[in-house]
């Protein structure tokens, strides 16, 4: 299983101030569990994100966005963000703000 450490460790930095976060690892990367559920991850050099089928329609609407589609069907509300927009801290804490909105809508897991 390979994925950007780096953007791994970019990742917690940002979640790490929002409660209860897991890592697991999933989809061929490392996920990051939110209060038990899926909120984002890495695969490969991608950002990961699950923004529900509105938000990652919109996503979808901006550069470096394609669905997530790693079995040839692709996933309902989730997307792959590209390296070229997660550069910067801004441009990161942005995505994974969207993903932190969805998943604080789904009840908690134990």
């Amino acid at each position: 299983m390979a994925y950007d450490e780096s953007l791994a460790a970019r990742i917690r930095d940002e979640l790490a101030p929002h409660g209860y976060v897991t890592e697991r690892k999933m989809f061929g990367g490392l996920a990051f569990m939110v209060a038990g559920n899926m909120c984002c991850g890495v695969t490969d050099s991608d950002l990961m994100l699950r923004l529900g089928a509105h938000g990652a329609d919109a996503a979808l609407d901006q550069p470096h966005v394609r669905p997530m589609d790693f079995t040839g069907r692709p996933l309902s509300g989730f997307v792959y963000v590209a390296p070229q927009a997660t550069a910067t801290a801004p441009d990161l804490r942005r995505w994974l703000g969207s993903a932190l909105v969805f998943v604080s809508t789904l009840p908690p897991k134990s």
